[in-house]
């Protein structure tokens, strides 16, 4: 698909633009998803545990990546990758060693296992 386009002199040149069933599919996390993330993210951040996240949206997988310090590796990852869905569950909370600490469907599940991280004994 070509689509005329005017530059600054007033010239048209042909811009080439992909179909749209060419374009690269991507995962990413929805405006839901994101709330529940992002609300635990700053419990934590108030109860001075995190500092710093990063969000990639790949071809197979999101990742909500969640750091102590800016500087290091992620201390976890919320991952969701919807193929599967049918299978293991799409979300899942993988800790720095990158061993799997839930999975599941249902993400405000899944992640109740890094809130049990904000309850602490009282000396």
């Amino acid at each position: 698909m070509l689509r005329i386009r005017r530059d600054s002199v007033g010239m048209n040149s042909l811009t080439p633009f992909p179909a749209p069933h060419q374009l690269p599919e991507q995962v990413a996390f929805h405006r839901t998803e994101l709330s529940l993330i992002l609300g635990l993210y700053g419990k934590m951040v108030a109860a001075g545990e995190w500092r710093d996240y990063g969000i990639s949206c790949l071809r197979e997988v999101a990742v909500f990546s969640i750091f102590r310090r800016a500087a290091e590796n992620p201390l976890y990852r919320v991952e969701k990758r919807p193929k599967l869905r049918s299978k293991q569950g799409q979300y899942a909370i993988v800790g720095m060693d990158g061993q799997v600490l839930k999975r599941g469907n249902d993400l405000k599940l899944v992640l109740r296992v890094l809130e049990r991280k904000l309850i602490r004994a009282i000396d």
